[in-house]
């Protein structure tokens, strides 16, 4: 393939507009749900299916019930003969009513914070009983917390389990044989929530539309003398439940990596990094505080030639390849291709699956032969660690696969959504010079738009 030539530019960031309505997902979805995971956990053996959750692992239970817990655990159990029964503590009683599915409640009182009331609930081993587990030969169980295991970390990957300990020798204890069975939700290809329908994608889009907006906002606004919370501040969160910490880092701050805001104040000639992601999106990009290259220490004034352009001629492709059908290993080898380099310290999957978490698993990774499939949803998450002054550049935006049949289905039921979709296409193909085969739809309201110098977030790469 010939070399793709990239420039900075002046680039009119077209307003793609914000909705107001928040896409919901039907009660029967639900309800579909919680029988393909009933008829996935028989398959794989399972008398029992135990899904366990708790404020930063969530996404499976909300997946199944639209219910996430709030300061507690839960606990969902399914069987086949029963009514799916939810186990919380004390102060989620009355949010179980955000759930459309017909559920027996249970009030479970050590999923509650230390000190409060514990005396109104059965013992453990008296609940799971009741809901079935342990008798009449239902003691083959499988649990799903946020995880599963593979063999290169342990000859027994079905039984490593990451919940509580109490859980597991509760269960135990009762004779049940316990397995993890994360792989029925989060296994990259055929995991229940590695395919989304039309009305989860609207949601998405939703979220990252409002999510990559506040970042464009804060890009275009944020200035030398601000603390750290003051530029953060300009993301605006508007009250949508995260994916993940928000973050916002400067100067010597961006070795942790991970940082939250500070009082520290920016600087001319900082590097600079912000993430904000809501439930099924992430947005998240990374640059210095400066007008141009000129701004920034002798030593890297090549940053543009060195890191920014060779990395956005990797995501150009990346952009250009995706499509359903496409394997992982076919992403993987375009990274390694243009990014291979140590310089650049590209280690993790260039690009994974995202759901209400922000990261689920991922299909991208060295030889993979999994396939991409209509309804995924992926982050284009390639983000350098130079380990040196060049700091990072990255563009982190959202993007779903739809085969013909689900285009149609959101063109009907949320024309509004496709219309933004179609927009960022023609921006990206016109404006960018970037591609997309049909099936990609772009969710965010500055698709691979990549600002290198914040103090002049109108100049931004392109294809030449």
């Amino acid at each position: 393939m010939a070399a793709v030539h990239v420039e900075l530019a002046e680039i009119a960031l077209p307003e793609f507009g914000l909705p107001r309505a928040e896409p919901t997902i039907p009660a029967a979805t639900y309800e579909a749900r919680v029988a393909a995971a009933r008829q996935r956990a028989a398959d794989a053996g399972y008398d029992a299916l135990i899904v366990y959750a708790d404020r930063e692992h969530f996404a499976n239970l909300a997946y199944l019930t639209g219910f996430d817990p709030r300061f507690e655990e839960a606990l969902l159990i399914l069987t086949a003969d029963r009514a799916p029964i939810l186990l919380v503590g004390n102060e989620d009683m009355a949010y179980t009513a955000i759930s459309p599915l017909q559920l027996q409640i249970v009030l479970y009182q050590t999923f509650s914070l230390l000190s409060q009331p514990r005396s109104s609930s059965a013992p453990l081993a008296t609940i799971l009983r009741d809901a079935g587990i342990g008798t009449n030969g239902g003691k083959r169980v499988g649990v799903a917390g946020w995880k599963y295991f593979v063999p290169a970390e342990t000859p027994t990957p079905d039984q490593w389990l990451e919940v509580p300990a109490y859980l597991v020798d509760t269960l135990r204890g009762m004779g049940c044989a316990v397995q993890n069975a994360g792989r029925i939700f989060m296994e990259p290809e055929h995991g229940l929530r590695a395919v989304n329908d039309v009305d989860q994608l609207a949601y998405f889009e939703f979220s990252a539309t409002h999510s990559s907006q506040n970042m464009r906002n804060m890009l275009s606004n944020v200035r030398p003398g601000m603390t750290e919370f003051e530029a953060f501040a300009l993301l605006a969160p508007i009250g949508l439940p995260l994916s993940y910490h928000p973050v916002l880092f400067s100067g010597e701050r961006t070795a942790l990596g991970l940082a939250s805001a500070s009082g520290r104040v920016l600087k001319i000639g900082d590097p600079v990094f912000a993430g904000l992601g809501y439930w099924g999106s992430n947005n998240a990009r990374g640059g210095f505080l400066v007008e141009d290259a000129a701004s920034l220490p002798a030593e890297i004034r090549d940053y543009i030639d060195k890191l920014v352009a060779p990395y956005f001629r990797a995501i150009v492709e990346w952009y250009e390849h995706i499509g359903i059908g496409v394997t992982g290993r076919e992403l993987f080898e375009i990274i390694d291709l243009h990014l291979g380099d140590p310089f650049f310290g590209v280690s993790l999957n260039p690009g994974h699956l995202i759901h209400l978490d922000e990261w689920v698993s991922s299909p991208i990774y060295r030889d993979s032969p999994q396939q991409l499939r209509s309804g995924m949803a992926l982050q284009v998450d390639v983000i350098p660690a130079t380990n040196g002054p060049y700091h990072t550049t990255n563009i982190e935006d959202g993007i779903a696969l739809a085969d013909e049949t689900l285009r149609q289905a959101f063109v009907q039921k949320y024309p509004d959504a496709w219309r933004r979709i179609q927009q960022r296409r023609l921006f990206m193909r016109e404006v960018l010079g970037i591609r997309l085969k049909p099936e990609v739809l772009p969710f965010s309201n500055m698709p691979a738009y990549l600002p290198p110098f914040w103090l002049s977030a109108q100049r931004a790469m392109r294809v030449v």
